[in-house]
């Protein structure tokens, strides 16, 4: 594995229009050819021939092929990232048990999606194969990316517990029941499946509800003989 790098392009230069067109052509082509390619077979110089860059223009403004490597996760990240922000906001903001529930159920729709429409399974498989070859790599990932929205949701799970919408002793042990049963099998089936992602159809989303059916009868909050808890 490489150890050295080129210094970061300076604040100037990432604010060049024309560097800026020629990272986001270089990333789009990394990230495709690594993904097809994996890290051994990918070849900087098939890179610059796919973004219509020079070899050099990508050694530049990246350093070469490992740093184009964790440039791709980049994508990931910012799903967990945007999963995260607003998970937390919005259901924050259920003010009663109906309305935890609902929007226990579109968190899971919203989970499910970006995960198994998007290349983010795609990333990860990618990742898994070479987690032997960049262990610090695999573990930024899982910190910044999964581990970064199982945190969220502990945290969003505390919140509901705390105002009596959730049943919840172990918030991060009740986060991760959540999301297991509303992603762990598809998830696992497009971790093993040769296609490029898991299809997103009717069915993945009604599973997915059906997860939070499941959720909320072991979480849900203690109903006494007058009526649900609001």
């Amino acid at each position: 594995m490489a150890t050295g790098r080129q210094p970061a392009p300076t604040d100037d230069a990432a604010l060049d229009p024309r560097i800026a067109r020629s990272r986001a052509a270089i990333v789009a082509a990394a990230s495709e050819h690594f993904l097809t390619n994996g890290y051994l077979g990918a070849n900087v110089d098939d890179i610059a021939a796919e973004a219509r860059v020079s070899k050099r223009t990508v050694y530049n403004i990246f350093g070469g092929k490992e740093q184009l490597f964790r440039e791709i996760l980049a994508e990931a990240f910012a799903v967990a990232e945007r999963f995260s922000t607003e998970v937390v906001s919005t259901l924050a903001d259920a003010d009663n048990a109906d309305e935890a529930a609902a929007e226990l159920r579109a968190t899971a729709v919203n989970l499910v999606r970006p995960v198994l429409s998007g290349r983010v399974v795609r990333l990860r498989r990618l990742l898994i194969g070479e987690a032997e070859r960049f262990p610090e790599l695999a573990r930024d990932y899982y910190e910044r990316a999964p581990d970064r929205v199982m945190d969220a949701l502990a945290e969003a799970m505390a919140q509901l517990g705390r105002r009596g919408l959730l049943s919840v002793d172990e918030p991060r042990l009740v986060s991760e029941h959540f999301a297991f049963l509303v992603l762990g099998a598809p998830l696992d089936r497009a971790l093993f499946t040769a296609s490029d992602q898991e299809p997103l159809t009717d069915e993945v989303e009604r599973r997915a509800l059906q997860g939070v059916d499941v959720f909320l009868r072991a979480y849900g909050p203690v109903r006494n003989s007058t009526g649900p808890a609001s």
